[in-house]
Order: structure tokens, then sequence, then C-alpha cells
């Protein structure tokens, strides 16, 4: 019950912001956008983060002159900061003051499409360049639960992939990156041999309590988007029991138990300053991780020329195992001012000119331009590859939690610790159905 009013209470404040626009469980009565060029006179906010400003703010200038030109309207872009950000995303809301478009993480979206607090896309969403092209897990998650309607523009991703020691594993005879699951096992037999006199060595981090890189093992497997719940009707039903999965994990299960000495009650947050310290020959992480592994402040620079990315090999060659896709989300609020121009800034903010640009510093949203960022640099490549393959996603359910994600990541620190997969995934697939359908 605590773990289900947590989940609730996480919520209360949007629904009620969202209570005057007639909004339902699935978002459904949010009123249809329409696209509007007739600004003038008028001052468009927008609420971008920072990341933006500090990463490609050419692309944000562009979409403003852009704009500006064709609307006649004035575009305040306020910048802002993930710190507390959906705390005053949800009072702007409450307060009736809401910015005309806004950008949210992608994980935090879900909640308020079941809310009501933004404008129904669905009917522009073909107005949007490379629309049918957007990448599968992000666009998922600026749709409702079922997914028949949109209500967010997907913007930028960030998707997983394996680092690794290019001198570690040369020294151990591989000079060729694997291609597949097999070819891995097989690299890292050779990297552990080499390393044995190493204390603490893990030829591949693995820690018990990441579950995000366990669970994808577990969907090359079953091959779905989202590999914790999928929607069936008015409920949720679980996917982690399928044996599909199961054996997936079991294959996570047996790469950590031979290669890693990660542990069991810890997860992936140092492992960006362990690997740093020269007793780690690769691990699973975001591909700006590299950046940290090297930065003088958290890790080491003289690994800079010593690291190499590729999207974790899946079991095929040219199939990567599956990667959760991490990213940002655009959407204008049901109660914002301006609707029609919200959208319309969205539109060019997103058109194939600015995410081409934007290209040269994340990943684009959408497969058609993933070329022009793997292109930008060779460090690109790998998480490129790994956001064009078949990628996942967590529930797209305001019901979703923290805590949902704690029993998880106790769940594979158990398995990591001896337990029975099938045993432990079932007890956490009780506990996260349970919370989905409340």
């Amino acid at each position: 019950m605590n773990r289900k009013l947590a989940a609730v209470a996480a919520i209360a404040t949007v629904l009620v912001a969202s209570a005057c626009s007639s909004s339902s469980s699935s978002g459904g009565d949010s009123k249809p956008a329409t696209l509007s060029k007739d600004g003038k006179g008028k001052t468009v906010t927008v609420w971008l983060m920072d990341d933006a400003q500090k990463g490609w703010p050419t692309v944000v200038d562009a979409a403003k002159k852009q704009f500006e030109s064709e609307t006649g309207a004035t575009l305040n872009i306020q910048w802002q900061t993930w710190t507390n950000y959906t705390t005053k995303l949800d009072t702007a809301l409450l307060s009736g003051n809401a910015p005309d478009a806004i950008e949210v993480g992608n994980t935090q979206t879900a909640k308020y499409i079941d809310a009501g607090s933004f404008v129904d896309l669905t009917g522009v969403k073909s107005q949007f360049d490379n629309s049918d092209k957007w990448l599968d897990s992000l666009a998922a998650s600026g749709q409702n639960a079922d997914g028949s309607k949109t209500y967010a523009v997907p913007y930028y991703a960030g998707a997983r992939v394996l680092i690794y020691r290019k001198d570690l594993f040369a020294a151990a005879g591989v000079t060729t990156p694997p291609t597949t699951l097999d070819e891995l096992k097989a690299d890292l037999t050779k990297v552990k041999a080499a390393n044995a006199s190493t204390p603490g060595f893990s030829a591949l981090y693995l820690p018990g309590q990441n579950w995000y890189t366990a669970a994808s093992f577990g969907a090359g497997s079953f091959g779905v988007k989202n590999v914790v719940a999928q929607k069936s009707g008015a409920k949720w039903t679980g996917t982690l029991t399928d044996p599909k999965f199961i054996d997936g994990v079991k294959t996570w299960d047996d790469l950590q138990k031979n290669f890693s000495v990660g542990g069991t009650t810890t997860d992936e947050a140092t492992q960006d300053a362990l690997m740093a310290k020269g007793n780690i020959g690769a691990i699973v992480g975001a591909g700006w991780e590299l950046g940290s592994v090297i930065d003088p402040k958290t890790g080491d620079p003289k690994l800079a020329d010593k690291l190499a990315t590729i999207a974790l090999p899946g079991t095929a060659a040219g199939s990567p195992t599956p990667a959760f896709l991490g990213g940002s989300d655009l959407a204008v609020p049901s109660k914002a001012a301006n609707p029609g121009l919200g959208a319309t800034f969205l539109q060019i903010y997103t058109n194939t000119q600015q995410q081409t640009e934007l290209a040269k510093f994340a990943i684009p949203n959408n497969k058609t331009l993933t070329a022009a960022y793997k292109a930008a640099k060779p460090e690109n490549k790998a998480a490129g590859d790994a956001a064009e393959g078949s990628t996942w996603f967590i529930p797209n359910s305001p019901m979703w939690s923290g805590a949902d994600e704690t029993a998880l990541k106790t769940a594979f620190g158990a398995i990591a610790a001896g337990g029975d997969p099938a045993t432990e995934l079932k007890k956490v697939q009780d506990t996260v159905i349970g919370d989905l359908n409340g």
C-alpha cells in the first residue's frame, strides 16, 4: 500500500492541474492540436533544458529565427535545469501560467499524458518531419499507454553501449571488436586470463543491481520494446516471466558470474570511476560515459586513446542487444496561452534542418538522420547503431515509480547472488504489475 500511495502522491499535483481540462486516465480527452502561424504581437514562451544552450545553441538560434520569421511572434526561450524541474512544471500547470511548449524527460512524460496535461498532437503528427521514422522507444514514450495517440514529440536520445579498453583487449590477443555474444564471451575469456594476476579485475563489469543492462539481455531474447510489462486492454500484464526473457537474463547472469566482480548489491553508479582506475576491461553504459571515464575530475585523461565503443553485441552479427533508450521529449501544455504557436515551434525545432545540425552533438530523434550523427565523430557510431536497432523503454504508465525500479534492482541483485532467475522474476513481476494496475 505504501508503494502505491507514493506513486499516487507523485502525480497528485499534475492531476489537480489538469482537472479543468476534462482529462481521462488515458489522456484521451486532451484537446487536439492545431498548427498556427498567427503570431503577430504575441510572445511565445518555451522551456528548454540548458543542455541545448551549452551543447547545440546553433540549433536553437536557427529555429528561433525561422519561427519568428514565419509567425511574426516573439520567442522567449527560458532555460531550465533538471534539478526540481518537474516540481516547477507542476506548479506552472497548477497556476495556469504554463509555457507554450516544454521539454520533458522521456521517463517523466507518462504522468502528464495520463493527466491530460499535454495537447493531443496525433492529428498533426504527419506534418512533423521524419515522424514516420522516429526512434522506436523515444516515440513510444510520447504516446498514451496503448500507443493510439501522440502527445509528445521525440527530441533527442542517448543509448547504452559497450565501452572497452582497446589496449587490454589487444594485449590479450583481441584485435577486432566482437560482433556477437559468442564472440564477446570468447574475447572476455582471453582478457580475463591475461589479467588473472590483477586483484579485483573485471573483464566486463556487470554489477548485479544494474537492472537496465540485465533487462537488455532479456529484451534480446524476448524481442519487445517494453521488457517489463505490456498494456492489454485496461490492464498491464507482465513480460518478465516469459521463458525467452528468462533465457536472456540467464545469459546476463552467466556473463556477470564469469567475468565481473561488480558485486550483487551495487549498480552502475560508480562504474566510470572504477574503470578509470584500471581494473575493468569493459562496461555497459551511456555513450557519454566514455567522457566521464577520461574526465580529469572524475577519471583518467591518459585513457583517452585507449577506449572504444561498440553497440552491445547480440545473438547474431549486425543485431545488437536491444538498448534502453533515454532522452527528451517536447510537448505543448493543455493550458498554454498559445498552443497552436507552441506546436508550430516544435514542428520547426524538430524539422530536418534543425535535427541534422543537432546530430553533430546528440542522437537525433529519427532513424533517417542517425547516419549524420554517426558521421559526425567516430565514437558516435556505437550509440548510433544502438539507437537504430531494437530498443526498449519502461512501462509507459504514470503508476511507474522509483519503487518499481528499486524492486527490479533488488531482484536482479538476488539473481546475481545465486537466486533462481524464474523465481526472482516472478516475485518482482507480481510487485510491479500490482503497482501498475493499482
